[in-house]
């Protein structure tokens, strides 16, 4: 059994890396409580980047909690693709018990994996058939 720990080398750490998400945004996963901004990276694992702002969790108490609801939905979501994953807090986050949270994080993260195969589905797609297309205008 692989085990789910959660390493620093699966974590946005640097501003460097929160701006590389927020500047190459190719998936973002609405929610009620929650936005998830995604990007692609080259490390063949997902790293995460947590933002909670006090406008919308006024207390530390209620910030740390969220955070490790996500931090510990997302280590156990080890089959997440190769994606550099922003997650955001909304308002209302405060009101929710801990299942709700645990409930909306493991909705958010499926929603996650599956906008990403249906990206990469598409860019397959459209790469093969416009390879296709060249093979065919070059035999004629």
């Amino acid at each position: 059994m692989k085990a789910l720990t959660f390493p620093k080398s699966h974590r946005l750490l640097k501003p460097s890396d929160y701006s590389k998400v927020f500047d190459g945004v190719q998936l973002k996963v609405p929610h009620r409580n929650f936005l998830i901004l995604a990007a692609p990276n080259n490390l063949g694992h997902a790293r995460v980047g947590l933002i909670f702002s006090k406008k919308n969790l006024k207390l530390a108490v209620q910030r740390n909690r969220i955070k490790r609801q996500v931090r510990e939905t997302f280590r156990n979501k080890q089959d997440l693709l190769a994606l550099d994953i922003i997650v955001l807090g909304r308002q209302g986050l405060a009101q929710l018990e801990n299942p709700a949270v645990h409930s909306a994080l493991d909705d958010i993260w499926r929603r996650v994996k599956k906008q990403f195969n249906k990206q990469l589905e598409k860019t397959y797609r459209k790469s093969t058939s416009e390879g296709s297309d060249a093979t065919s205008r070059g035999t004629d």
